[in-house]
């Protein structure tokens, strides 16, 4: 009768043991859900587009020329007015609002009042484009400068062309030098966690005397409507 009552006890022993394992398995699995459940949905990871070679960085680390091409493609579409200026200049601050300091929207809407109380917008259609040879890639040294691992100051060299009705009216090189922050304020509205902070200093008229030729400031009076110095 022993035999069977220590068989008993045994068994009972060894169900007790399965349920303290399937206990700690439960309780793993919860921890893990929990981690998986507040773990970030998306993550933004800044590549270089040259991928020729090998490249490591932290995830949170920008490079220059992502700093870049950002700061280039969202100031190229603030500057596009397709069909009239009065319109499209003012509905280019509100739609890339998302990438703009609060400081740059106030500076851009002031902007914006005052080229249109001189007649500056009415009827002008805009664009502006790299000038050839003046890239990220023909010198990223003097595009991008790391102010720190949340500041730059990203130089653009562009030509401007505004026309009136069917009548270019100006054409314009132009460099800016324009602020960049880090801006991790509205992933979901900005997911490149970046926004322009306007001029580092006011755009400056420049010229440029041939394909190999340092694209030097013109001296002259400033331009309000290009932005530029003249």
């Amino acid at each position: 009768m022993s035999r069977f009552k220590n068989e008993v006890m045994h068994l009972k022993a060894h169900i007790r043991t399965l349920w303290l394992g399937t206990g700690a398995l439960l309780l793993v699995s919860l921890v893990l859900g929990a981690g998986w459940w507040s773990a970030p949905r998306d993550l933004t990871i800044h590549v270089p587009p040259d991928l020729r070679s090998g490249s490591t960085r932290r995830w949170w680390d920008v490079p220059p020329e992502s700093v870049y091409a950002f700061t280039f493609y969202i100031w190229q579409q603030l500057q596009r007015w397709p069909t009239n200026g009065d319109d499209d200049y003012a509905r280019n601050i509100h739609a890339l609002s998302p990438y703009l300091t609060p400081s740059c929207k106030t500076f851009l809407n002031r902007d914006y009042d005052y080229r249109r109380s001189v007649g500056e917008l009415r009827r002008r259609v805009r664009g502006i484009y790299e000038i050839p040879g003046r890239s990220f890639g023909d010198d990223p040294a003097t595009r991008v400068r790391t102010v720190s691992n949340r500041d730059w100051i990203v130089t653009l060299d562009v030509a401007a062309d505004e026309y009136y009705g069917a009548e270019q009216v100006k054409r314009a090189l132009i460099r800016y030098a324009i602020k960049v922050v880090r801006f991790d304020v509205d992933p979901e509205r900005n997911p490149f966690g970046l926004a322009l902070d306007c001029y580092s200093v006011m755009p400056q008229r420049i010229t440029v005397p041939g394909p190999n030729a340092s694209a030097t400031p013109a001296p002259g009076q400033f331009d309000s409507a290009t932005g530029a110095s003249r």
